[in-house]
């Protein structure tokens, strides 16, 4: 198959020789690729999309042939899930809970403590009606007894394969993400659930934790003087031996009963002696338990890090264990002097955390336990349920499989029909097969809206997407499936294929036109026989010709833009009309904003004639200006008002600039904390002002002149002061210019002053030397001061993304790390050429800087809050260094949230950071940053908890690192 560019080529090489008025029919069906021969299966590796006629490689390999009917639907088996015989039934895992089920199943293996529980009263009869339970509700558990009841009936009776314990889970308070120590999990429950049953009347229920879990043993101390023996008697619920060192569990159990040597400082008192002496304590068993737990302590503590360490040491143990030679009996018997026998079935493991073992008895065991009524009653009705969902899967994988069945035998009818060969026609979009032929998707309609022309005919250069069928195939497909429109041989466009075809030619010729434009550009222009083109254009006018042909060759956006339901959005299509409208076409760069010629004569040139005829072959719509053409009349007047202004404004400049020079530049300036000596007065304006104004002087034809003072800025809605002397020397210096007396004269003459407001140093007292006070003119308001105050902490506190900075910090020193480049707020700009942006319609609450205009606009509160806002971002902005992480966050999020986000950016996990603002721990992870004092701007110091260097020489040890909580929060402490 020929090349996708070559098919192009030869679908439109009639086009060179036959102008667009000769466009015959079979121009258009050539231009349509119609003649291309179909492709043949095994011959054809993959569709060809350049040849509508390809109907090879669309999806049809997974139909023609034998298919498996498993192959039809994406349900497994429901008998999977369904218990086989004689088996027993698991727990699914909630994620990290497998130590939980772990002990379930051995709970629920001890029969005895199964029967007790079975015992237990329960509230199931609140949920009983009549002969039975209420269908429309679900029982809920209230107890954990409750809970192991139901467990335990489901995992004897249910016909699951596995069951879902996360009722009890989520009853215990657990986190089903969190891995926890198993044997804190077992002595935890068995407190709780022993503490449960002591409220039970029937002994055999309430004594049933120590019946089957608790033994005792006594720790024995024999004095070495006079051979006094004192027994501690103490019961036990499971053994915590020792593995380190050991390869045998009876090692273990040996090491956990030998004697140990009371000598020197750690000699014992003898009542009997009634003085220390040396003296050996060991463990005697004296009655087993009927369960036996015994607990491998796999993790030990280390000093040395302050952190857990996991022992990875092999233990061999046997399926029988004889404890006879340990255990203490009142007759001594040989039984104490030999050694255990290992018994059959020897088993080694270095991950083994607990070992159980149920004592053997001469009695036949018990295997059968019943299931109360009311519980089988519970069990009944979830597998009911199971049933009914095994029938529901059954039904949607025979619905399937026949949906299948079906399909399959339609692809292999119409597969066949399909090529058109010589018979009528219709064309259908490749993806519409395609989707037709995939069994995973559901088949929707025809829709062939996204290859339609601008005359709602199949676009020409939309062929390489669509395929061309037999009419009786389209027939079926429109009967079954819907759609359109349908796109037969009069959808052929030969609106579009006659454009092409100009177009082509245009292409071809383009190139020997340019020689000939530029050729004429040299001859000189006599008269009034020349055209004005714009510079710009001129110079790629070949380029605009060449992307303006290309357009018009294969405009995608003749379309409406649907494919299957996929639709521009209004918003898109807007955008994408504006970003046209904003492209300069041919000669629209001479082009005023009044659409007439404008007045800048270096933006453009006169060329001949001939020359302008050539150009508007290309360009038939671009504007056109005769050598005799006036410029914009209008764009002359703005013109000479402008020069104008520009004058006015220098002059303005010059003049304040030489009135107000300290000003000015920022010299010699006064200062309230260090009052001068030579002034009892010194005046304010607002520290806006004097910047505006500066802009001004600097640039006065890029800037309106400053004409207002507006000092109401500084003011309340009273009319008072809004700063004291005090806030105006520190935190509020950066809010006012001080002015002196001679410039204050200065700016009364430059300026309108809407109010006066000054500082007055005055003597008070008869004392020598006397007491120095500063009054201001207006007073200060109190009220309207506090509530500023409150109102910019009140800001501070309700931000919604706004900047903080990181900071990593290693042994108190902080870390510079490369930021992220989107971050960084840098700029080479100084502050000064910077323009805050306003809203749109927005205008500046105190000056009005309209040409000529010398109006103050009316000043209320929320002007003066707004200005005051502003300010406020700007003196606290933070001038971020390299290195420093920048964030958004919100007064409202938590600090946890934030520590993610830090995670993030700095690799270290929440639980190893370590944070502070201002010398201050920030530890409340559900605290707000509003309420932990983060403001936007702030500076947060990050300290990481490096990682504890790992036991690379011991083999048998694993660092455990991580944060130890335990099982604090669950409702295992609650009791």
């Amino acid at each position: 198959m020929a090349p996708r560019l070559q098919l192009e080529k030869a679908a439109w090489r009639w086009a060179e020789t036959v102008r667009p008025e000769e466009v015959s029919q079979e121009h258009i069906e050539t231009a349509y690729r119609i003649w291309l021969e179909p492709c043949i299966r095994g011959v054809c590796r993959r569709n060809c999309k350049g040849n509508p006629n390809c109907l090879v490689g669309i999806g049809e390999h997974i139909w023609l042939g034998e298919i498996d009917e498993n192959s039809f639907h994406n349900i497994d088996d429901p008998n999977c899930e369904r218990r086989k015989k004689n088996s027993f039934v698991g727990l699914t895992n909630l994620g990290a809970t497998c130590y939980v089920n772990t002990f379930l199943q051995v709970w629920f293996l001890n029969l005895e403590l199964r029967q007790a529980l079975y015992l237990c009263p329960s509230t199931c009869s609140d949920y009983m009606m009549g002969d039975g339970i209420q269908e429309e509700k679900d029982y809920e558990p209230q107890t954990i007894c409750e809970h192991l009841q139901y467990l335990f009936a489901l995992l004897q009776n249910s016909n699951r394969r596995y069951i879902d314990p996360s009722g009890f889970v989520k009853a215990l308070g657990l986190d089903t993400g969190q891995q926890q120590d198993a044997q804190e999990f077992s002595k935890l429950f068995m407190s709780l659930l022993e503490d449960t049953l002591s409220k039970q009347k029937n002994p055999d229920v309430r004594n049933i934790v120590q019946q089957q879990f608790c033994g005792e043993y006594a720790y024995v101390t024999v004095c070495n003087q006079c051979g006094r023996e004192s027994k501690l008697l103490s019961k036990f619920y499971e053994l915590e031996l020792n593995i380190q060192g050991h390869k045998q569990l009876t090692d273990c159990i040996s090491e956990f009963l030998k004697e140990e040597k009371l000598e020197g400082d750690n000699r014992y008192f003898c009542e009997n002696c009634q003085s220390k002496q040396n003296a050996t304590r060991k463990i005697r068993l004296l009655s087993l338990p009927c369960t036996l737990n015994l607990q491998l302590m796999r993790f030990v503590f280390d000093r040395q890090t302050g952190h857990k360490k996991k022992l990875n040491t092999y233990i061999g143990f046997s399926e029988i264990l004889d404890m006879e030679p340990y255990v203490e009996h009142k007759e001594p018997s040989k039984s104490q002097t030999r050694k255990p026998k290992c018994g059959k079935g020897t088993h080694c493991s270095r991950n083994a955390y607990m070992l159980v073992y149920r004592l053997q008895t001469q009695e036949k065991p018990n295997t059968t336990v019943q299931v109360p009524a009311f519980l089988q009653e519970l069990v009944d009705r979830d597998n009911s349920k199971f049933e009914e969902w095994c029938i529901e899967m059954a039904e949607m994988r025979k619905q399937s499989v026949d949906k299948g069945k079906a399909k399959h035998e339609e692809v292999k009818e119409l597969y066949q029909r399909l090529p058109a060969g010589a018979e009528p026609y219709e064309f259908v979009s490749l993806e519409w097969l395609q989707k037709w032929l995939d069994e995973s998707t559901p088949t929707k309609p025809i829709d062939n809206h996204a290859c339609l022309c601008s005359h709602d005919k199949l676009h020409p250069d939309k062929i390489s997407i669509m395929k061309r069928i037999s009419e009786y195939a389209a027939d079926i497909f429109y009967s079954r499936y819907g759609g359109g429109p349908r796109l037969t041989v009069k959808a052929l466009c030969k609106e579009c294929v006659v454009e092409r075809c100009r177009v082509l030619r245009l292409k071809s010729q383009l190139n020997e036109d340019y020689k000939t434009v530029n050729n004429l550009l040299k001859a000189t222009v006599k008269g009034n026989d020349g055209f004005w083109v714009g510079k710009s254009s001129l110079r790629s006018w070949r380029q605009l010709a060449l992307e303006q042909l290309d357009e018009q060759d294969g405009d995608v956006d003749q379309s409406n833009g649907k494919m299957n339901g996929n639709t521009l959005s209004k918003d898109e299509s807007k955008e994408e009309r504006k970003e046209e409208e904003e492209e300069l076409n041919f000669n629209e760069d001479i082009l005023c904003p009044h659409g007439e010629l404008c007045i800048s004569e270096n933006e453009r040139r006169l060329v001949s004639k001939e020359a302008w005829s050539k150009l508007q072959q290309y360009f038939p719509k671009a504007p056109e200006f005769p050598s005799y053409r006036e410029c914009c009349s209008q764009c002359k007047i703005l013109e000479r008002e402008g020069e104008e202004n520009e004058a006015l404004h220098k002059m303005i400049a010059n003049e304040q600039k030489t009135s107000l020079p300290n000003l000015f530049q920022d010299k010699n300036r006064p200062c309230l904390s260090n009052w001068p000596e030579e002034t009892d007065v010194l005046y304010i304006v607002s520290q806006f002002f004097v910047e505006e104004w500066r802009k001004f002087v600097r640039k006065p034809t890029r800037c309106s002149p400053v004409s207002s003072v507006g000092n109401s800025a500084l003011l309340c809605p009273h009319g008072g002061l809004m700063f004291t002397f005090a806030s105006m020397t520190k935190e509020d210096s950066k809010l006012i210019a001080l002015i002196w007396p001679s410039e204050w004269q200065m700016i009364q003459k430059l300026f309108v002053v809407d109010h006066v407001i000054k500082i007055v140093r005055t003597e008070v007292g008869d004392v020598n030397p006397s007491e120095t006070q500063y009054i201001s003119e207006p007073k200060l308001c109190p009220e309207c001061r506090e509530g500023l105050l409150c109102q910019q902490q009140r800001d501070l506190r309700e931000y919604t993304q706004a900047t903080i900075y990181v900071h990593k910090v290693v042994d108190n020193k902080k870390v510079m790390k490369d930021s992220a480049p989107e971050l960084n707020v840098s700029s080479s700009e100084t502050e000064e050429d910077k323009e805050e942006a306003k809203p749109d319609g927005e205008k500046d609450p105190d000056f009005n800087q309209s040409n000529g205009g010398t109006k103050r606009q009316k000043i209320t509160h929320q002007n003066y809050i707004a200005y005051q806002k502003q300010v406020i971002r700007r003196s606290m902005r933070h001038r971020k260094v390299r290195g420093e992480k920048a964030l958004l966050v919100s007064a409202n999020q938590t600090l946890k949230e934030l520590k993610i986000q830090i995670m993030h950016a700095f690799s270290v996990a929440p639980f190893d950071q370590n944070l502070s603002i201002d010398g201050k721990i920030l530890s409340d992870d559900c605290a707000t940053l509003g309420t932990l004092g983060v403001i936007p701007e702030s500076v947060i110091l990050l300290k990481a908890d490096e990682p504890i260097a790992d036991y690379a020489a011991m083999d048998d040890v694993m660092q455990v690192c991580m944060p130890e909580e335990g099982f604090k929060g669950t409702g295992l402490l609650g009791h």
